[in-house]
């Protein structure tokens, strides 16, 4: 067949990118690829995910203009693929003019507590928090109240010390990042002073990397409150632990020892306690925190045990950060359990042309390199098809006809050159605050940008 083999990637995050650079670093494929986005902008959680503090893991995205600069690849921007309002396109419509379309669309919501009283103003998810500070335009008008003292967040892993760090910062240091201007204010004018960290297992057990643990002194200008009796003989055989968790053990005793004396503002972590309710008249005013004992099972799984021991901790704020969770795509299979779209090696099961990579593969897991590594094998996967000839490819060359077909269903669509105009004005907002970049966080107004209207 003499036409390029399309392919639609929907998703603009990091396991998109990954897909799409895969593909066109095939030597010998004539291929196009094509990627879809919900919003104005691309890089998905490298631009709304990472905390504005940690700039060398947002770094990553040179990676993806360089794929972004392939003269095979186009991005289409503010199309929301899935339903048939205006500027909406349809699975359907997608698979009649790709010869295969990838879906990268990670996990988009949160999961929840399921205590009595989570439904409290002031009780949030940590997605939101993240989301807010990061200035994705769908949380740009949320309001938290930081007027509270003590913030607790229930979780044990980096999105839940990204969530206390950024609380604690000092605000000359938010101030050279680019987190989004009304967080900044709204933290400058913030209440906290302690932002307790609450694991339902033990600190062997934790889910946060060494760095991000390490770091926390140096960007809150504060020590860390550990309680020296939970970090003490933690398990029988310490010298059997990975050396990840001995390293974070040590980190953490190095905080029970109070070398550095806690700021006006700092993070306490605390461990075995799950949250059991959460009590308040017309919004968050307590957090009823349940004690638990480590219990091994006999595959070797620690897991935590409820003692029946109740600690109840004022508060006016809890964020959840107890994991993301994938949404189903109409017309596709979905695990609800697992919170995933069923697949073998990235190909969705009982579906013809369509693969999936990233968080919606293989659940919210991983950094934003193992993305990567997923994304290639689904790309494998993809192009073994086409080998084999279990990849159906259409008739003929559409390629031409798919971005006169879209400009028409959305008038206001945004390519890479759109977006190219959105990024030069946001780092040039950002140059003379020494700031990396100043975020447009409106719709309204990154389309006029990237539509040249402002």
């Amino acid at each position: 067949m003499d036409a390029p083999l399309t392919v639609a990637v929907v998703g603009s995050g990091p396991s998109g990118f990954y897909a799409a650079g895969a593909l066109l670093d095939q030597t010998g494929l004539d291929v196009r690829v094509d990627m879809y986005e919900r919003l104005a902008t691309p890089w998905g959680l490298v631009r709304a995910g990472v905390a504005p503090d940690h700039p060398k893991i947002k770094s990553v995205s040179s990676v993806y203009a360089a794929t972004a600069a392939h003269e095979s690849f186009r991005f289409f921007g503010n199309v929301h693929v899935g339903g048939p309002g205006i500027g909406d396109v349809t699975r359907e419509e997608l698979t009649a003019r790709y010869d295969a379309v990838i879906y990268t669309v990670g996990a988009q919501t949160d999961r929840a507590l399921g205590i009595p009283g989570e439904e409290l103003p002031g009780s949030v998810a940590a997605v939101d928090f993240v989301g807010w500070y990061n200035g994705h335009p769908d949380f740009t008008r949320l309001d938290f109240d930081l007027s509270c003292r003590r913030a607790v967040v229930i979780g044990a892993g980096n999105v839940a010390l990204d969530v206390a760090r950024i609380l604690c910062s000092p605000h000359e240091r938010l101030a050279r990042t680019d987190i989004a201007d009304h967080a900044l204010e709204a933290l400058r004018k913030s209440s906290i002073e302690e932002v307790v960290v609450v694991g339902r297992r033990g600190p062997a057990q934790v889910a946060f990397t060494t760095p991000e643990l390490k770091e926390l002194p140096e960007y809150t200008g504060s020590g860390v409150d550990v309680l020296p009796d939970e970090v003490t003989a933690v398990a029988a055989d310490e010298e059997s632990l990975p050396r990840a968790v001995k390293r974070n053990l040590l980190i953490m005793r190095g905080y029970a020892a109070g070398d550095t004396p806690l700021g006006p503002r700092h993070i306490s972590l605390r461990f075995l306690r799950s949250p059991v309710e959460i009590l308040g008249t017309d919004r968050v005013e307590q957090i009823v925190l349940g004690r638990n004992r480590l219990r091994v099972g006999d595959d070797g799984w620690v897991s935590a045990e409820d003692t029946g021991e109740r600690e109840t901790w004022d508060t006016g704020l809890v964020l959840r950060a107890v994991g993301y969770r994938g949404l189903p795509i109409e017309g596709l299979p979905f695990d609800e359990r697992k919170a995933v779209i069923p697949h073998d090696g990235g190909r969705v099961r009982d579906a013809e042309r369509e693969y999936v990579a990233g968080w919606i593969k293989r659940g919210p897991t991983g950094i934003i390199g193992t993305n990567k590594k997923c994304a290639v094998e689904t790309v494998t996967r993809l192009l073994a098809d086409l080998d084999n000839g279990a990849l159906r490819r259409h008739e003929g060359d559409r390629y031409a006809e798919i971005e006169p077909w879209l400009a028409e269903r959305q008038p206001r669509l945004v390519t890479e050159q759109g977006w190219q105009l959105i990024d030069a004005a946001e780092q040039s907002a950002g140059e003379p605050h020494g700031r990396p970049r100043v975020k447009f966080t409106d719709r309204e107004q990154l389309l006029d940008v990237a539509l040249r209207r402002a």
